[in-house]
């Protein structure tokens, strides 16, 4: 099968993000549409996979930032029927590698993931980094 990448955010079909954070995320079940709504609208960038036959959305991934020298990564998903064909690799190459935020500094959080992270030079919080964390998770 093949896939296309596009941070058109005019393209993202908001429903099928919802059903896949809604119900795949472990990260984030607890927020509302409305919540997942307003996260993509004030999202600085966002990445969708599509299968080019059909222009379905498969996979998923935004991105907020200062627009200058940080930004963070979020919601990095791929259906389930579509992983295994590279896509979240694709999906973090194209947000962090392959646009405007290129030379960024860059942070995310992930309780899975670490080992695709770090081929895109993501480690863990060196001495400069503290977190608070949030009260819903």
């Amino acid at each position: 099968m093949t896939y296309v990448l596009s941070d058109d955010v005019g393209r993202i079909d908001r429903d099928a993000v919802w059903r896949l954070l809604s119900t795949e995320a472990y990260w984030g079940r607890w927020r509302s549409r409305d919540d997942v709504e307003r996260q993509v609208d004030g999202a600085w960038r966002v990445v969708g996979a599509y299968v080019e036959a059909t222009g379905e959305l498969v996979g998923f991934a935004r991105a907020v930032s200062d627009a200058v020298a940080f930004a963070y990564l979020a919601d990095v998903i791929v259906d389930p029927a579509h992983r295994g064909a590279g896509l979240g690799r694709r999906i973090v190459a194209t947000m962090i590698d392959e646009g405007p935020g290129a030379d960024f500094r860059w942070t995310l959080f992930t309780g899975d993931a670490h080992g695709l992270y770090r081929e895109y030079g993501f480690a863990e919080p060196d001495e400069t980094a503290m977190v608070r964390p949030g009260r819903q998770g």
